[in-house]
């Protein structure tokens, strides 16, 4: 097999997590050229030290890439990009990618939100684009350090809607060897919105409240709030033709009820300690602009919007 570029972009909790059994994997058969890039401090030490990783899941916790930039446009003849920035940064990176990439180059975000896959794709509009969601407690504990603790990640991915006939088992067979918890479906969209629902519900009624994950279930108020939103999410996805569970928001409490009750979500911690950049227009602006965009009305999303900026001036 021809030796692939691989260049993973982006290392927080999941890029280096999954950046790192990626790399590592590679170490070892050297099939690969794995690029990472990164930013100032966190280049600098990677560069230096290595990535590090602190799981159960790996003895050897430092591993090395092939090459490590500051800047995408060094980046030569990509295969396969993961994208796994901030989604604030989203069209800025692929706005740079795109003088990068070549009729060839497979994205692969690691994020999750709903219209991921749409904003991209409004960036590069040829390309192959693979559609996913990522499930994995991990978070930066210093620069180039990685800290995962539970089960293992999850990727879940399907094939680009616009190239379902291209060929992709090389990108299965990467991930594979890699020991990544993967699942691979034609569709991947009832997956993201499953995941969707859940992250843009609790994460705007916490970050309205600053306040938990269990305060959601246990809160009358909050948990109605939550229902709102998940209510109107369910309707553009059946809008969409994104078969939901009938079930999804019995479902989503039930998952949310299996988490330590004072779990905060990002949003909330982001809003809350006045962070300039943060994932409001992700959970919020997704719902609004695919509710305007398909006739389906959103008025609690957009009343809960409104009350985090009026609140933090700084969102």
């Amino acid at each position: 097999m021809d030796k692939k570029h691989i260049v993973i972009i982006g290392f927080g909790g999941v890029g280096g997590y999954f950046g790192f059994k990626i790399c590592q994997n590679n170490v070892t058969n050297k099939q690969n050229q794995i690029s990472f890039i990164a930013r100032a401090k966190t280049y600098e030490t990677v560069k230096e030290r290595g990535l590090t990783l602190l799981s159960s899941e790996h003895k050897n916790s430092i591993t090395n890439p092939d090459a490590i930039y500051q800047s995408i446009s060094k980046i030569k003849n990509p295969d396969l990009v993961f994208i796994c920035v901030k989604e604030y940064d989203l069209e800025n990176i692929c706005s740079q990618l795109y003088k990068v990439i070549t009729k060839n180059t497979v994205l692969l975000p690691m994020m999750n939100g709903a219209d991921i896959y749409d904003r991209i794709r409004k960036v590069i509009p040829n390309n192959i684009i693979l559609p996913s969601c990522v499930y994995v407690a991990s978070h930066i504990k210093e620069k180039g350090i990685i800290e995962h603790k539970g089960k293992a990640g999850q990727l879940i991915f399907g094939k680009d809607p616009e190239h379902t006939s291209e060929n992709i088992d090389w990108i299965l067979n990467l991930i594979e060897v890699s020991k990544i918890n993967f699942d691979f479906k034609e569709n991947s969209q009832a997956d993201i919105w499953t995941k969707f629902i859940f992250i843009a519900s609790f994460g705007l009624v916490t970050a309205k409240h600053n306040s938990s994950i269990g305060d959601v279930c246990s809160i009358e108020l909050q948990k109605e709030e939550a229902t709102k939103i998940m209510i109107e999410i369910k309707s553009i996805a059946d809008k969409k033709g994104i078969h939901l569970q009938d079930d999804i928001i019995q479902k989503t409490f039930k998952k949310a009820s299996t988490f330590p009750p004072k779990t905060p979500t990002s949003l909330q911690l982001d809003v809350n300690s006045g962070k300039e950049n943060n994932e409001l227009e992700l959970f919020a602006g997704a719902i609004i602009n695919y509710g305007k965009e398909i006739n389906v009305n959103t008025p609690f999303s957009e009343k809960i919007f409104l009350e985090i900026k009026a609140t933090h001036n700084k969102v």
